[in-house]
């Protein structure tokens, strides 16, 4: 079947984004209603600003159904990312929070954008701020923390340490810029102590550096569920206000979240090009949306669907575990985590890799001429 770039479709389920459109190639699909559902949540339960953080999933869809929920303030780390932001929303207020940034870019985000919130983690980023943007700013300091038990370890490549962040904190107020503090404790972090014992180290810096500061940024890395359980996120929220209560930390609060916004909201549909006993071709893989599958070592729940006398529904029979190549050429588009599929999938049945919100589209490459740019929406909270 010849390829249509549906960019603006909206569909009642994903059986009729199958039965409307028989796609032989992967679809990406956007639930505008369980996007702002997460956010609404987070808005209510989180005691201070939330920031999206764009890196997460970039894709337009998914950034106006947050902004419809009432996100106003975005964590860009890009300036293609800021300029995106302020091409869609007039009064969105976006930060500049990549650690490391061009002498170009940001003479950009200062003098076209007009941004305030930069952050730094070392002396050399504090002079180069300061001679591009001036003093006029806030200078956030990101500090380096223990990741614990989250999936990937932020403070590894950015952050920090106490010390150097005292000075840094110092030197900034010493110029005359303004200043807050800032760190991740990883993405996809399960152990809501973790920001406990961040916040605990943010107080001490804090105190150290005796100079005024306008917020304290917890980060993201707040979970979702892929395969094994994480708690609540009122459980985060419940640690985070008792924290700041306990430290007397009387700053505002600021998080970043992505993927607890992001996940749920959204699907990847591939479609199964060849089996070969135990082992599945589809046309998505680990240098397309599912990515993360193979970075993150992620489990997402996922269903097999078939389209029959135009009607789609699912696969059934008895359950067997598959291997799942991608569609390119290279050996190395293969997940190492196997899936439990009907034993009756074939070629020509799809399969609907659920939870692919966070770090999918806006991760994907082009390599081998494979490339994802068919979006869709579907509606209803429950992803049907």
């Amino acid at each position: 079947m010849v390829k249509l770039v549906v960019k603006e479709a909206r569909f009642s389920s994903v059986a009729e984004v199958i039965e409307r459109l028989n796609p032989s190639y992967p679809v990406f699909m956007v639930f505008p209603e369980i996007l702002k559902d997460r956010a609404r949540a987070f808005l209510s339960g989180f005691p201070g600003t939330v920031l999206y953080a764009v890196k997460c999933n970039p894709d337009p869809h998914v950034l106006r159904a947050l902004y419809e929920a009432g996100i106003r303030h975005f964590d860009t780390a890009s300036l293609p990312e800021i300029a995106k932001i302020n091409e869609l929303f007039a009064d969105a207020h976006c930060y500049f929070n990549h650690p490391v940034k061009s002498r170009g870019a940001l003479e950009s985000a200062s003098d076209v954008y007009g941004l305030e919130d930069y952050v730094v983690d070392h002396m050399a980023e504090l002079d180069k701020l300061c001679d591009v943007a001036g003093t006029d700013i806030i200078v956030e300091v990101r500090i380096a923390t223990e990741h614990g038990r989250a999936v990937y370890d932020l403070s590894s490549k950015f952050g920090a340490r106490s010390g150097d962040a005292v000075a840094l904190l110092g030197e900034a107020n010493r110029r005359g810029a303004r200043t807050a503090v800032a760190f991740h404790v990883g993405s996809q972090c399960p152990d809501p102590d973790a920001y406990r014992l961040a916040m605990i180290d943010a107080a001490e810096i804090i105190r150290q550096a005796g100079v005024p500061i306008e917020y304290l940024d917890i980060g993201g890395g707040f979970p979702v569920e892929y395969g094994s359980p994480v708690p609540p996120m009122t459980a985060f929220f419940d640690v985070i206000i008792r924290a700041r209560d306990e430290l007397g930390l009387s700053m505002p609060l600021y998080a970043e979240p992505g993927r607890a916004l992001s996940a749920d909201g959204c699907s990847v549909l591939a479609q199964v090009q060849l089996r070969k006993d135990g082992d599945l071709y589809i046309n998505d893989g680990v240098y397309g949306c599912l990515a993360e599958i193979q970075l993150g070592g992620q489990k997402p729940p996922l269903r097999a669907l078939r389209l029959a006398n135009g009607k789609c529904g699912p696969v059934s029979g008895a359950t067997r575990t598959f291997r799942i190549f991608g569609p390119t050429c290279d050996s190395l588009d293969v997940f190492k985590v196997q899936f439990e599929l009907p034993d009756g999938i074939g070629e020509g049945d799809w399969i609907e890799f659920r939870r692919m919100g966070a770090y999918s589209i806006g991760m994907q490459t082009a390599f081998n001429g494979f490339f994802t740019d068919t979006v869709v929406e579907v509606a209803g909270l429950n992803g049907a």
